[in-house]
């Protein structure tokens, strides 16, 4: 069965919660104050599209393709990025609300997030290498077996991070973030 094409398309204000979202392949679309939450994006395929003002909780991502693909103020609360299609899988976030979400074992080289909330997610043997944490609240955050190596927290703020269960060579850090370098020896710093 062919799949369709769909380019250079604005999707604005449509809530796929009612009127599902065609399983097709989406290239440089772009998802303006959409709904789509519960909805089921599986094996619909994005490339170099922009979602910006969306509500995405909750979606089924089960082999989505995310490739090259920003998400802008958008709200994302318990989605399984683990469950999308790796290959090519390219995201950029700013203004976003991730919370809950889960990076399992995901590719996030070089991935910005900025400005965006990362309270409780998930980001266990992922491999965040040179990616940019800019401004962003890692609150109860998991890191565990994550590469972080390169990675630039400077500004981030809320983590707890174990140097010896992460990879954190060449990390850029600032001195107030420290702390979350050594919370499992409860000391005080003053």
């Amino acid at each position: 069965m062919e799949r369709n094409y769909i380019e250079d398309k604005v999707f604005e204000q449509i809530d796929f919660g009612e009127d599902a979202l065609q399983v097709a392949d989406y290239d440089n679309c772009q998802f303006i104050n959409c709904n789509f939450s519960n909805s089921y994006l599986s094996s619909v395929n994005f490339s170099e599209c922009t979602f910006q003002g969306c509500n995405l909780s909750m979606t089924k991502l089960l082999d989505t393709v995310f490739n090259d693909v920003k998400f802008i103020d958008c709200k994302m609360l318990g989605l399984h990025f683990e469950q999308c299609n790796q290959f090519l899988f390219t995201t950029y976030f700013e203004d976003c609300n991730l919370n809950l979400s889960s990076f399992y074992k995901v590719n996030l080289k070089k991935t910005t997030f900025r400005n965006s909330s990362l309270n409780e997610v998930d980001f266990t043997e992922t491999d965040l290498t040179s990616a940019v944490l800019e401004n962003c609240n890692l609150l109860l955050a998991a890191f565990v077996n994550t590469i972080l190596e390169k990675a630039d927290l400077r500004t981030a703020y809320n983590y707890s991070i174990d140097p010896e269960l992460n990879r954190i060579k060449k990390a850029k850090f600032s001195a107030n973030g420290i702390v979350g370098l050594l919370n499992k020896y409860n000391i005080i710093i003053e």
